[in-house]
């Protein structure tokens, strides 16, 4: 399985270009060009960790390429809107640490400062959050924790003073206010000014429990828990991340190990095993535990999941291989006339495709853990 899950990755590469990759779906639905985006920096992170482990070249070269297009000599990025206020934006960003110690290339360096000043002037809610968008004032979505603060940890590491009290305090935040006490599970949004209409007018909370949301933050806790290099945030970090997988370990499908796009309501009419957020679980799982943060059982755990989306999510024809079963997006808000309420029926109702990033990158991920530990699959 191993050759074949390679070539697969190796093929989407080979039909991408910085101007059009292949993973991106929501681009190729529509304009077929690319931009300076999330979706693609998800997939770059994923093949820039798995050119570590495995050596191979080719994922890195292509990494490179993508950041030469996009990153000019003085460090500005093109079609980078930082007046749009995106944290989404941020994410693209990650890969900028390690090309620019593997290549020296100062451009690199200060793309990384074009980003961090980018944040620095992002809006705030009245709790020291990030807004997510200007087009979302007040609101704190969990999709964007992984956008940004894993990158501004990383410039913190790399070229700051390494003070990661900002970051801290706005987990603290989300674990105080979407963190479910019954459950245990995080609810997607939001509202620090309770005006949203999705948002409860009591807590501000969206309605329910997405499971890529969650998986989101699950990824970032992960990596945080690697990148911060300050022992008690650290810890502290890691202390929610454990209760976060002690909560998600008992809405696993007990038959496939997978996760249901709405993930506390497993068996409803309409609700599905969805592959990227049971993809990012995976991988939080199976990294917290080689880091020593998780305990074992949670390798196990993150095994099964990962064996559930081998067995239920990739689909072979002839020589091809495919991930399916992805939730292409969702979000809060109206958008092109479509209410987001964050509703059951809303999450349910999105477009489930093959082959995009939001899926690929973590199932890549994922198996980046797996090949690190050796074990065949």
């Amino acid at each position: 399985m191993f050759e074949k899950i390679d070539r697969y990755i190796e093929s989407l590469v080979q039909q991408s270009t910085p101007e059009r990759t292949a993973w991106n779906q929501e681009r190729l639905r529509t304009t077929g060009k690319t931009d300076w985006n999330y979706i693609d920096g998800c997939m770059l992170t994923a093949l820039e960790t798995l050119s570590e482990i495995t050596g191979n070249e080719g994922f890195a070269d292509f990494v490179e390429s993508v950041l030469d297009y996009y990153v000019q000599p003085d460090g500005a990025i093109s079609t980078f809107a930082a007046e749009k206020h995106r944290l989404d934006d941020i994410n693209e960003g990650r890969v900028l640490f390690p090309v620019y110690q593997r290549t020296g290339k100062e451009k690199y360096r200060l793309a990384a400062g074009t980003l961090r000043d980018a944040l620095r002037r992002q809006p705030r809610t009245a709790e020291g959050s990030y807004w997510h968008k200007e087009v979302y004032p007040d609101q704190v979505w969990l999709d964007g924790i992984y956008m940004a603060l894993p990158f501004q940890a990383l410039y913190e590491r790399h070229f700051g003073t390494g003070d990661y009290s900002d970051i801290i305090g706005q987990i603290r935040t989300v674990r105080d206010r979407m963190r479910d006490e019954k459950t245990g599970l995080y609810y997607h949004g939001y509202d620090c000014s309770r005006k949203a209409y999705w948002a409860d007018p009591v807590t501000g909370r969206s309605r329910s429990f997405w499971l890529r949301a969650i998986g989101w933050f699950t990824v970032a806790l992960t990596d945080l828990c690697e990148i911060v290099t300050d022992a008690a945030a650290r810890e502290e970090i890691a202390d929610i991340l454990r209760d976060l997988a002690s909560s998600l370990k008992h809405y696993a499908d007990p038959a496939t190990g997978l996760y249901w796009q709405v993930v506390d309501q497993a068996g409803r009419e309409g609700n599905y095993l969805e592959s990227s957020g049971s993809a990012m679980i995976a991988y939080g799982m199976l990294k917290g535990a080689r880091l020593g943060v998780l305990g074992e059982e949670y390798r196990s755990l993150g095994m099964r999941t990962f064996d559930g989306l081998l067995n239920h999510c990739l689909t072979f024809t002839g020589d091809r291989m495919g991930l399916d079963h992805i939730c292409l997006v969702a979000g809060l808000g109206t958008m092109g006339g479509k209410v987001r309420d964050g509703s059951y029926e809303y999450y349910i109702s999105e477009p489930v495709v093959s082959d995009d990033a939001k899926g690929v990158a973590p199932f890549v991920l994922c198996y980046s853990e797996v090949k690190r530990t050796g074990n065949p699959v």
